[in-house]
């Protein structure tokens, strides 16, 4: 009798060690990202490797409560959303484990990374000054902070407070400027302004394209999408604050969950997310700038021009999100 024990046993284990093999043939990834912007990415990742990228997308917010929710009966073995704050955010909730490796950490900048190594930036995005060439010279513009002068008096459209891309901005700028001074300009900002804030980045654009306004402050790949649909756009980008601390550079990024079903597998994606060849597609697509130094932008987005980016670590962006918000509201700026 003690033969087929023996045999069922090890039939058991050789089917529980097929089935482990089996799931990490898979990779689940919650996504924030819309799919037509991250599917060209994990199809080329399925067919270098085999290994099936299964991704759900929806909101961060409920993305990440999922994943709380969910806790050791995890779904997700990886989060990929937008912008340090977000990112941050997944942190401080618990639902993020850290993992080191060298690959991620030669091919992607500390300031585009966790100092917990939660977490690694993917790709960059520029918040900058668009403006009028109709109604604006270059010349005129030259920081952010600028903005809340009286010239510009009625003359600047901005997103609503609620988007965390404007908290992020924000925050930064106390880092740098400190409370007393961030909040006067944010005030001045409010003080500027042509009409109610927006929704969204693109109706910035179409407002100052229409003569609602004359600047506005977007993410530059909202300006290269809509710019792809009208080409003769009068409306331009400015790199803002290049004397001294550069341009507002936020981030899409990625973290493994604390609970991840198929941990190794999940980093082999992360680490091969950061390569040259993933970042390539990654970036166009997106039409953003790769996180990776060594791959250059598509042709449409190195037609913006260089520019010399802030060097602050992005993750001080969740980390002073909270007075952000705050300072924001005292500002008037809903």
């Amino acid at each position: 009798m003690l033969a087929p024990k023996r045999l069922l046993t090890a039939l058991a284990l050789t089917l529980i060690g097929s089935a482990t093999a089996q799931a990490a043939d898979e990779v689940v990834v919650y996504s924030s990202r819309i799919d037509e912007l991250i599917k060209p990415v994990f199809d080329a990742y399925t067919a270098k490797t085999g290994v099936k990228i299964k991704f759900i997308t929806d909101k961060e917010a409920p993305l990440m409560q999922r994943i709380k929710a969910e806790g050791e009966n995890a779904t997700a073995d990886l989060l990929l959303t937008v912008d340090a704050g977000n990112l941050w955010q997944a942190e401080q909730m618990g639902i993020l484990q850290p993992f080191t490796s060298k690959t991620i950490d030669s091919n992607i900048p500390a300031q585009y990374r966790s100092s917990s190594h939660a977490w690694t930036g993917l790709s960059l995005r520029a918040r900058t000054i668009a403006y009028s060439t109709e109604r604006v010279k270059p010349g005129e513009l030259t920081t952010y902070e600028a903005l809340a002068d009286k010239n510009w008096e009625g003359r600047l459209c901005l997103r609503t407070a609620k988007k965390v891309y404007n908290q992020s901005l924000t925050a930064t700028m106390i880092e740098v400027h400190g409370a007393e001074k961030t909040e006067k300009i944010l005030k001045g900002w409010v003080n500027n302004l042509s009409t109610d804030v927006f929704s969204d980045d693109v109706a910035v654009l179409e407002a100052i394209n229409a003569g609602q306004c004359d600047v506005g402050i977007v993410n530059t790949y909202y300006y290269g999408r809509l710019h792809k649909q009208k080409p003769d756009l009068p409306v331009k980008l400015f790199w803002p604050n290049q004397a001294d601390r550069g341009v507002h550079v936020n981030l899409s990024g990625i973290g493994l969950t604390k609970h991840a079903p198929h941990p190794e597998a999940a980093k082999a994606l992360v680490e091969w997310m950061t390569t040259p060849e993933a970042q390539k597609i990654f970036a166009d697509v997106n039409q953003e700038f790769p996180a990776n130094p060594a791959v250059k932008p598509s042709e449409e987005v190195a037609a913006w021009g260089q520019f010399v980016a802030d060097t602050l670590p992005v993750e001080v962006a969740g980390k002073r999100q909270a007075e952000a918000i705050r300072m924001m509201d005292r500002a008037g700026w809903n």
